[in-house]
C-alpha cells in the first residue's frame, strides 16, 4: 500500500502576529496538490495576518509551518509560495513591460550577479501564455487594463514555479468582463494542477473553481470543509460580515500570553 501524498502546505498549531501578540493562533491546515481552497472571513478575522505569516512577513509565534520542498521541522523555503497581492493597478508604481514585471518572479531563483538564462526566459513566456497575455508581453503595464495587470501579477507568481499559489482577492476591483477572463485563467491553472489558496469575499464568483472552503473568525478556523456544506454551516453559525475595531492590541480569547498593553497592532 503506497504512502499518502504529503501536503504541499501544512500548518500545525501555528500562530502568527505582531510585536509578540498573536492575531491568528493554533491553526491546523493542510493543502494537498491540486486543491483550490477559498479563505473566507469578515474584516479583522485574521486573513491578512495568516497570509503574511505563510509568506514569512510577520512574526511566527508558535507551531509548525511546512512547505512542499522544505523538510518538516526546518525553516520553510518561501520560494515555494507564489504570491498574488491585492492590488488594483501597477501603472502608478511601475514603469516596465509586462514581460519585465513577470521576469522579476525569477529573481529569487538565482544569485543577484547571474543574468537571466534561457530557462528563465522560457518560464516567463510560458507564464504569460498561461494567463493569456503572450501577445501583450512587450506592452508597458500602464497600457494594460486593470484585469490585465492582475493577470500580469499572476504570471509573475507562476514564473517562480511555486508549489502553492496564494492569491489575495484576485477578482476584486475589476469589471465583470475582466472577472470572466480571470476565471478562465483560474480554470486553466486548475487544469494544470496548480494548488491555490484564494482569499476572497465573493465565493459566488469562484464557485466553479474552488474545491474547499476555510473560514476564519477572530483568529481561528471555524469551518474547513467542502464548498457544498458551507451554506448549511452559515445557517447554523452566522458569521458577522464586518467588525468594528478600537485598533488597540487585543489578545484573542484563545491566547494565554501577555495581557493587552494598549499598543496598536495590525489586524487584517
Amino acid at each position: 500500500m503506497s504512502e499518502p501524498e504529503a501536503p504541499v502546505l501544512s500548518l500545525s498549531g501555528a500562530s502568527f502576529g505582531y510585536d509578540g501578540t498573536p492575531v491568528v493562533g493554533n491553526l491546523t491546515l493542510t493543502l494537498h496538490s491540486g486543491e483550490v481552497v477559498a479563505l473566507l472571513g469578515p474584516n479583522g478575522s485574521g486573513k491578512s495576518t495568516l497570509v503574511r505569516g505563510m509568506l514569512g512577513l510577520n512574526e511566527h509565534l508558535g507551531g509548525e509551518v511546512t512547505l512542499g520542498r522544505s523538510p518538516a521541522g526546518r525553516e520553510p523555503d518561501r520560494r515555494d509560495v507564489g504570491y498574488v497581492p491585492q492590488r488594483h493597478t501597477l501603472s502608478g508604481t511601475v514603469c516596465a513591460t509586462a514581460r519585465e514585471v513577470v521576469a522579476t518572479g525569477r529573481l529569487a531563483h538565482r544569485p543577484w550577479w547571474r543574468r537571466a538564462g534561457g530557462r528563465d526566459a522560457e518560464l516567463v513566456q510560458d507564464a504569460l501564455r498561461t494567463v493569456g497575455l503572450a501577445d501583450r508581453a512587450d506592452a508597458d503595464v500602464s497600457e494594460l487594463s486593470g484585469g490585465q495587470q492582475r493577470r500580469v501579477l499572476i504570471a509573475r507568481a507562476l514564473a517562480g514555479e511555486p508549489t502553492v499559489l496564494l492569491m489575495d482577492e484576485p477578482t476584486a476591483g475589476i469589471d465583470h468582463a475582466s472577472q470572466e477572463v480571470l476565471i478562465r485563467v483560474l480554470h486553466r491553472l486548475v487544469e494544470r494542477g496548480v494548488t491555490m489558496l484564494i482569499v476572497t469575499h465573493d465565493v459566488s464568483v469562484l464557485h466553479d473553481v474552488i474545491t474547499r472552503i476555510v473560514a476564519l473568525e477572530a483568529g481561528r478556523i471555524v469551518y474547513d470543509g467542502p464548498r457544498a456544506d458551507y451554506e448549511a454551516h452559515q445557517h447554523e453559525h452566522p458569521m458577522a460580515m464586518a467588525h468594528h475595531h478600537d485598533h488597540r492590541r487585543r489578545s484573542p480569547a484563545w491566547w494565554s500570553g501577555p495581557a493587552d498593553t494598549g499598543r496598536e497592532v495590525r489586524h487584517d
